[in-house]
């Protein structure tokens, strides 16, 4: 069998000498971010990676060929692509058997991260359950990919818009270990807090390495969910977040948004109830969360 996706030049030459990869995924791309803003930060997120030391490797579907690691000109053309799909464990083969363009979630970006060998994955939330979920069934493949493919992924948390005690529940019963990265609560996105304790606690990249290491060692299948929150600067208040949310839902209801079309459909309302503010953060915890897994990937390369 042919290798089932390409790793660009540089991905390549860091994964043949052992150099530390950092996946990033590329709906925040196409689903997440308005242009220019997706591609400016697309391109932001990779230098800082660089910068600490790592190799970006940006994931995505192309014309049917599952690609590790994308050229500038690769990234500008996805940002200002409309029709990408929404690409997860149930559609990445039929993208690629189908020659379709589509970007990865978390969990179609831990599919391709661990067939490439790369083993950190940052990214800006979690898909997880949706609210109202007892009676919608909604509920990430996230949640699943977390708790069966070895990638540690650095987030700032569930997206605030989930059902975050339940999330955090599922993961729970899956075995996932979730820690918080130098805080005792769960960030919930755009915000610091949650209410919810961190089950786990680490304060370094290289107790996280460590940590990986013994998981490894044991034995233990599936990946690690590091939670790292906004610098407090930076975030935004949860009362404020809270209000935007349920009115982005009822407005969701009103026009009967179902399935996959439900996140991108809030994180644009959101935008726009919040006058930019979200996607301000949005960006900041994405630059946040890819310096870390950086390091970590740094870190676990030195172990």
């Amino acid at each position: 069998m042919p290798q089932p996706y390409q790793c660009s030049e540089s991905v390549r030459a860091a994964l043949d000498v052992g150099r530390p990869v950092v996946a990033l995924e590329s709906t925040i791309i196409t689903h997440g971010m308005p242009w220019p803003q997706n591609v400016e930060m697309a391109r932001g997120v990779e230098a800082l990676i660089r910068a600490e030391g790592a190799e970006p490797a940006t994931i995505a579907v192309l014309g049917g060929e599952l690609r590790i690691g994308l050229s500038d000109g690769d990234l500008v053309a996805l940002a200002q692509t409309t029709d990408a799909m929404k690409l997860s464990r149930a559609d990445l083969a039929f993208a690629t058997a189908m020659g379709r363009t589509g970007s990865t979630t978390v969990a179609a970006t831990m599919i391709a991260a661990a067939l490439a060998g790369i083993g950190t994955f940052a990214t800006g939330g979690i898909g997880g359950v949706h609210r109202g979920a007892e009676s919608s069934f909604d509920v990430s493949a996230d949640l699943e990919e977390l708790a069966r493919t070895p990638v540690i992924v650095v987030c700032a948390g569930a997206k605030a818009i989930l059902d975050l005690h339940k999330t955090f529940e599922v993961l729970e019963t899956k075995g996932v270990p979730v820690v918080g990265f130098g805080t005792d609560e769960l960030p919930s996105f755009w915000s610091r807090g949650s209410g919810i304790p961190a089950p786990l606690r680490l304060d370094s990249p290289q107790a996280i390495a460590a940590f990986q290491r013994s998981r490894e060692a044991i034995g233990l299948e599936g990946g690690m969910l590091i939670a790292n929150p906004l610098a407090p600067e930076l975030e935004i208040d949860r009362e404020t977040v809270a209000a935007w949310i349920e009115a982005a839902l009822a407005d969701a209801e009103t026009e009967g948004v179902r399935g996959k079309s439900v996140t991108p459909f809030l994180l644009k309302r959101i935008f726009e109830l919040s006058g930019g503010r979200s996607l301000e953060a949005n960006i900041e915890l994405v630059r946040s969360n890819a310096r870390l897994a950086a390091q970590i990937a740094v870190a676990t390369a030195r172990s």
